[in-house]
């Protein structure tokens, strides 16, 4: 299937329904910077940096992992939903008439939480349900490197996958975190969302094609209400942020409005 006709018929659906961390690493405190200032201002997730070697990074201060909601589904029927605000990338399958969450996993997105504007502003791309992102190439990268101009030179980064997005930026992708596992999840990148690697061989086995939509939502964004309906389908199956993480949510909490970006 062409993956605008794909995208066509999973939108039109849409629309119907409406660390584990190796090497012996240090916490620190971590100053407030500008974009820092911006996410508290909208949702206080505490960030920390862990420290490995001479790399630092700025970690999200929450105890996460992939949880598999159902391995065998259909690839054309699936999109992606990446929540800046919750460190997660949520795999979604349109079924039955219904939206079903199948999966998630936590990421690493780029260092500054705000939507890219230019080239090297290491932000990550966002978009919307209406117009959203596709993968447009999946290439094995399991030889690629990158310097970081951290001093550790050009090393493997990327995992065993890149799966490159149509952002309207060049270079802008899904990957994995080799030689940067401590990062995820959180704000490391220089633009692209990382998985752990072993996280991208499932997302990429189960789930990801060319043709794949991915909705990058701001940090701002609340949970729309197919999310919502499809998280609490799952009952306590459901793997929902644990108490001690400010997206915990109580049973004895009142729900608050859910709005889209």
């Amino acid at each position: 299937m062409r993956p605008y006709l794909k995208l066509s018929i999973i939108l039109s659906a849409f629309t119907a329904l409406l660390v584990s961390c190796t090497g012996g690493g240090s916490w620190t405190a971590k100053s407030p910077t500008r974009a820092d200032s911006l996410r508290q201002a909208i949702f206080d997730i505490p960030m920390k940096e862990y420290t490995v070697g001479i790399k630092t990074y700025n970690v999200a201060d929450i105890d996460d992992s992939l949880c598999i909601y159902q391995e065998s589904v259909d690839k054309d029927s699936c999109f992606f939903v990446i929540s800046k605000r919750e460190y997660r990338l949520y795999v979604y399958q349109v079924a039955g008439g219904d939206t079903l969450l199948a999966a998630h996993f936590p990421v690493c997105y780029a260092m500054y939480p705000e939507a890219k504007e230019k080239r090297g502003d290491m932000r990550t791309p966002e978009c919307t349900m209406d117009n959203p992102f596709v993968i447009t190439e999946i290439v094995d990268a399991s030889s690629w490197c990158h310097d970081f101009g951290d001093g550790r030179g050009n090393i493997p980064s990327y995992g065993a996958w890149f799966m490159r997005l149509k952002t309207g930026f060049s270079g802008v992708g899904i990957h994995g975190s080799t030689n940067n596992r401590p990062s995820v999840p959180g704000r490391d990148s220089e633009g692209c969302i990382r998985l752990r690697d072993e996280d991208l061989l499932r997302l990429h086995d189960l789930y990801a094609q060319v043709g794949t939509p991915v909705v990058v939502k701001s940090i701002s964004a609340r949970k729309d209400a197919f999310e919502t309906k499809a998280q609490e389908a799952l009952g306590e199956k459901y793997r929902a942020p644990r108490e001690g993480n400010p997206l915990f949510i109580s049973p004895s909490s009142e729900p608050t409005e859910s709005t889209s970006e």
